[in-house]
């Protein structure tokens, strides 16, 4: 007997390297719905305008593609040889995720190819999305059996822990949908103590006072008041993440593409050195181009200010 379509998707996908698959309804749900739009009202995303102006269509993944009757929900772990400290020590910390290649080039690739293989096998329609898109990647990858969303908000794995990159295909094929993933952070609040800004309550996050979005997102100067929380985190923070006792179950990434591609813990002297060619250079194909040069340089400056008074993260 041939696989059925959600079988046979599921096996193509990963044969294809991907590490994680699920199937869901294109719908993340009321509660994500709410969760949104209180985030937008309450003015926690910040500077990042670009979650308003599209956020009905984040609740809606018709919108991008009104044929849809499945979404496919695809993962790629990036989980570190060692993973982190969630008071990271050395001259500059950078991200476990903007390390290696960055997740877009990679992921989209797989993507691509597994909506050709549909469209081939199945004669379906397909579309694919990779983070830039307004689609609610978390909730529909729990409504998937990725994983859930834990107490800092982003998504955990039994299997991978943290360290899932996640990408989507949406697609007029009726698929069976799999078992939604239960929430697991039980009594457990590590995540929310180790944020070093104080910026996640349980199952809610403002991004203004993450440090993630202070150092690559926000279009603002840093408040005197944070910054001195930085620690040596130049990219990023990977501190709600590292603590998370799931981890403990995840298996360095297979992916080579995820290796790090500069030396780490970066080397604060040789950082502040570089020109914007060279900062160009040094991180090539990482995400860590995406904050651009002034804003790096910025984080350099706060996090070398940090080392002289002595402040940690």
């Amino acid at each position: 007997m041939n696989p059925g379509p959600t079988s046979a998707i599921e096996a193509e996908a990963l044969r294809l390297g991907f590490d994680a698959v699920g199937f869901a309804r294109p719908d993340p749900g009321d509660q994500a719905r709410a969760g949104l739009a209180a985030f937008l009202q309450d003015g926690r995303h910040g500077t990042m305008a670009w979650l308003q102006d599209r956020a009905l269509w984040r609740g809606d993944p018709l919108k991008m593609m009104p044929t849809a009757r499945s979404i496919v929900m695809l993962g790629l772990s990036y989980a570190p040889e060692e993973h982190p400290d969630n008071e990271p020590e050395g001259d500059a910390c950078i991200s476990v995720f903007a390390r290696g290649r960055d997740y877009h080039d990679v992921m989209k690739k797989r993507l691509k190819a597994l909506a050709r293989w549909m469209g081939q096998t199945y004669q379906a329609e397909a579309k694919v999305f990779v983070d830039t898109a307004p689609l609610m990647e978390k909730p529909l990858a729990a409504r998937a059996g990725l994983g859930w969303q834990g107490k800092h908000t982003n998504l955990v794995s039994k299997r991978f822990g943290s360290w899932l990159f996640l990408g989507a295909v949406l697609t007029d094929l009726d698929l069976a949908p799999s078992q939604p993933e239960s929430d697991h952070c039980g009594r457990c609040e590590r995540c929310l103590k180790a944020c070093p800004t104080g910026a996640i309550t349980p199952y809610r996050m403002d991004a203004r006072k993450c440090i993630s979005y202070l150092t690559i997102e926000s279009k603002d100067a840093i408040p005197a008041d944070l910054a001195g929380l930085l620690g040596n985190r130049v990219f990023g923070c990977d501190a709600c993440l590292a603590v998370c006792p799931w981890n403990k179950f995840a298996k360095p990434s297979p992916h080579p593409e995820f290796a790090p591609r500069f030396p780490v813990p970066a080397d604060l002297d040789l950082l502040e050195k570089l020109d914007e060619e060279g900062f160009r250079q040094h991180f090539a194909q990482t995400p860590v181009r995406r904050a651009g040069y002034a804003r790096f340089k910025e984080s350099l400056r706060l996090v070398r200010l940090n080392e002289r008074t002595g402040h940690g993260g």
